[in-house]
């Protein structure tokens, strides 16, 4: 499975990066492709490109505010959590994604 999505809490900063590797690392373990975009205080970093939203089979936001950008995802299937249930449950959040993108085959 290829996910791609956006991680961005309220400031910025710590969130915003502990989302994006716990995802990652979530990603990766269960045997997934996973690429997350940080939007924070310096702007955005990894930023996606078309072909892997494209690719994509879900998209996950983890966001606490507005992202930039979000029509990019447009008839796409989104999960959007908070930021701290990234931090929290990457794995659950993966496992979800999971189920979403089964569910719709």
């Amino acid at each position: 499975m290829k996910i791609v999505g956006v991680a961005a809490c309220t400031v910025g900063i710590a969130h915003t990066y502990i989302a994006q590797e716990k995802l990652e690392n979530a990603g990766k373990k269960a045997g997934h492709e996973i690429h997350i975009e940080t939007q924070g205080t310096i702007g955005i970093e990894n930023e996606l490109t078309q072909k892997q939203i494209d690719e994509a089979d879900i998209v996950i936001l983890a966001a606490d505010v507005k992202i930039a950008g979000r029509e990019r995802f447009d008839g796409k299937r989104i999960i959007q959590v908070t930021t701290e249930i990234a931090v929290k449950s990457p794995n659950k959040l993966v496992e979800k994604a999971a189920e979403v993108v089964n569910q719709k085959k």
